[in-house]
């Protein structure tokens, strides 16, 4: 096993190129492709995807969410590939309860999708199914984050204790997957998110103008994000994780984050 340290990987989640533009230039790590307008993992049309890759120009890899889908095999494969062919570099998937998460990512690990990496989305507020990471890991998923449904409902550290983030987070590391946290994050939750271990954070209220999700991102908002995880990291120490001599190389989740 090799043990490996990195800083934490700011996710910005855009609607458009000139977004995108702005979030890239600010210093964001990741960007993502979604449609807040349709769900907690709306999608964007394949085409707006395509521009949005298109636009960021391999300066930061660009991932894309498949919508708010039962967790089917059929229904979750066919919008993955789609997702896919827009030339992203990650397609998120998010695991709904009532749907057979193992039968998906069973299908899913049939799938050949080149060079793109497979990131789980489990959500919170609608009960935590820790027992798909192991799965997630064997179908070559590069990573699993922990996300909201219910924007409403308050900011992940609302919904689920550190403790329970810590468990989360620990528990990806074991399986060698990456393990991100979004869900109406603010600049404010950063430091106890980095403390727990976390290796991304992801954002979308909070870069939007009076942290509304389905309005425009605010540079200044951008700012204060990209501030506050190096800051953060500085009072911290940066999370670790171990990868299997078979599975996940360090260099692929370097690339993918």
């Amino acid at each position: 096993m090799k043990q490996r340290c990195r800083p934490v990987s700011f996710l910005a989640s855009v609607t458009s190129e000139v977004e995108a533009q702005t979030c890239v230039a600010l210093g964001a790590d990741i960007i993502d492709a979604k449609n807040p307008a349709t769900g907690a993992l709306g999608a964007l049309p394949a085409a707006k995807v395509r521009a949005i890759f298109e636009s960021v120009s391999g300066r930061v890899p660009v991932s894309a969410t498949i919508g708010d889908l039962p967790t089917d095999p059929e229904l979750v494969s066919t919008a993955v590939r789609a997702t896919a062919a827009t030339g992203i570099d990650i397609v998120k998937i998010g695991f709904w309860p009532g749907g057979d998460g193992q039968a998906t990512l069973q299908r899913l690990s049939n799938l050949a999708l080149g060079r793109v990496a497979l990131v789980g989305v489990l959500l919170a507020d609608q009960g935590l199914e820790l027992d798909l990471m192991r799965p997630m890991a064997e179908a070559g998923f590069a990573g699993v984050m922990l996300d909201t449904a219910d924007k409403a409902s308050g900011a992940l550290p609302d919904v689920l204790s550190a403790s329970v983030l810590t468990q989360f987070i620990e528990t990806a590391h074991g399986y060698g997957i990456f393990a991100g946290l979004a869900g109406s994050l603010r600049v404010r939750h950063v430091p106890e998110l980095v403390r727990v271990g976390a290796d991304l954070l992801g954002f979308r209220g909070g870069l939007c103008r009076d942290g509304q999700r389905s309005d425009m991102i605010d540079a200044d908002a951008v700012r204060r994000v990209r501030d506050a995880i190096p800051l953060a990291k500085l009072t911290s120490a940066q999370p670790c994780f171990q990868v299997g001599d078979g599975g996940i190389e360090p260099t692929q989740l370097e690339r993918t984050l």
